[in-house]
């Protein structure tokens, strides 16, 4: 891999606010959806999503997502008054089927608009907090709000709001047979740059053994070549350095038999061609296979 490709570095005080919005957002991606529904004190319901979003605690479940003052005017959203007056929100979360009814209740209707309406969604009573739950959400947290803390006063300044979940609904449609969900059914979207946003399902996922569970070799133990190969990329190299251990002797000789292999060991350019079929094999979840190879 090159580490010589041209870099244009920027200074976020050099750029307009606009220009620095759109680098930060397409670059950090994809960003999950907290699609948060609200009440005033007045009783009003508000539902607005929101990218600035993740989970940031299990123990106690504690969920963030921010509401940034508007960048035209310096203006707050309906939503951040909302949690401030009751300290209560429903975090719904936002699968494919209901993602372009999520995009028009982004839409910044006027006080009192109920966007469960606009966008045609059902509004179900929560069980633990006053503001309604989306009842097409495959997934929804109740939660109470424990803090929120501005990051600022200017356009575009972030407001970490702090919600503990104190309740779960799942649809069971999403669950597996184990009773755990179910990513593939759960078919969520997530927010890109622009007015682009990214589907998890199909091609787009994948699995990757954690590193956490084992103790893997590390790519530095990789022989020379392999980690300066033309043909294995980073992600090769990943795989290959997240195995527990290196090949026995048995095993290289082994490998040495297989009939693709002693083609290539009889032929020319050995090396691309030895470092093409442990690519291939990689792609076939086959690491061992491939990291014996890679020490003939």
């Amino acid at each position: 891999m090159s580490n010589n490709e041209e870099i244009n570095s920027i200074d976020p005080n050099s750029i307009s606010q606009q220009e620095l919005h759109g680098y930060l957002l397409s670059a950090v991606a994809p960003r999950p959806i907290c699609f948060a529904s609200t009440i005033d004190k007045e009783g009003n319901v508000n539902l607005s999503p929101f990218s600035y979003f993740n989970l940031f605690s299990v123990n106690p479940p504690m969920m963030v997502f921010s509401p940034s003052r508007r960048g035209r005017d310096n203006t707050t959203k309906h939503t951040l008054e909302n949690v401030l007056e009751v300290k209560e929100t429903v975090i719904n979360i936002v699968n494919f089927d209901m993602v372009e009814q999520m995009s028009l209740s982004s839409t910044e209707y006027g006080d009192g608009v109920n966007e469960f309406v606009k966008a045609g969604f059902t509004q179900v009573p929560s069980d633990k907090v006053q503001p309604p739950k989306v009842g097409e959400a495959p997934v929804a947290f109740e939660c109470v709000v424990d803090q929120v803390i501005a990051l600022g006063d200017g356009p575009g300044a972030g407001n970490l709001v702090l919600a503990k979940v104190v309740q779960i609904h799942v649809k069971k449609a999403f669950l597996d047979a184990e009773g755990k969900l179910d990513t593939p059914k759960l078919d969520l979207v997530a927010r890109m740059g622009g007015n682009w946003y990214c589907r998890a399902s199909g091609n787009a996922l994948f699995e990757i053994p954690k590193p956490i569970r084992t103790l893997g070799i590390g790519v530095d133990m990789l022989p020379e070549a392999v980690q300066n190969s033309m043909v294995l990329t980073g992600n090769n190299l990943g795989r290959l350095g997240n195995l527990e251990q290196l090949p026995t002797k048995e095993e290289i000789a082994k490998i040495a038999e297989h009939p693709e292999v002693t083609s290539i060991l009889n032929g020319e350019e050995d090396i691309i061609a030895l470092h093409k079929l442990a690519q291939e094999w990689l792609a076939h979840d086959k690491p061992e296979d491939a990291l014996a190879l890679l020490h003939l």
